[in-house]
């Protein structure tokens, strides 16, 4: 079995999942979907966990790294909001700030996350 070794690539991803997971809370509050939300939390809970388990790992020069790589994520997470946001003008009727939120902040992750393939791949 091979063993995978903490990257700051990673911490940010872990770090940009938590952030997607909080910005989901309030469409299950504004819903009133209990039974979804705790689920939701105890995934956060666990995120959290393996996020702080992950930056425990991580080098002291791995670490130097991550300011720029959460800078270019909170960016994208601002981008992916502003594209769905664009979108959801665009395209629907009504939208709640919610489903605007949890939607954008999904967009920025991914985005965030396809970037960080990409380079890996170019290099």
């Amino acid at each position: 079995m091979q063993q995978s070794i903490p990257t700051p690539e990673r911490f940010s991803i872990l770090a940009g999942l938590s952030v997607v997971i909080v910005a989901t809370v309030p469409r299950y509050i504004a819903a009133g979907h209990d039974t979804q939300l705790s689920l939701i939390l105890m995934a956060l809970a666990v995120v959290a966990t393996m996020t702080l388990f992950q930056w425990r790992l991580l080098s002291r020069e791995a670490r130097g790294r991550l300011p720029g790589l959460l800078k270019r994520l909170v960016v994208l997470l601002i981008v992916g909001v502003g594209v769905m946001t664009a979108w959801h003008a665009v395209v629907s009727d009504w939208f709640s700030w919610q489903l605007l939120l949890s939607h954008g902040t999904t967009l920025g992750l991914l985005l965030h996350a396809l970037g960080l393939w990409w380079a890996a791949e170019s290099s």
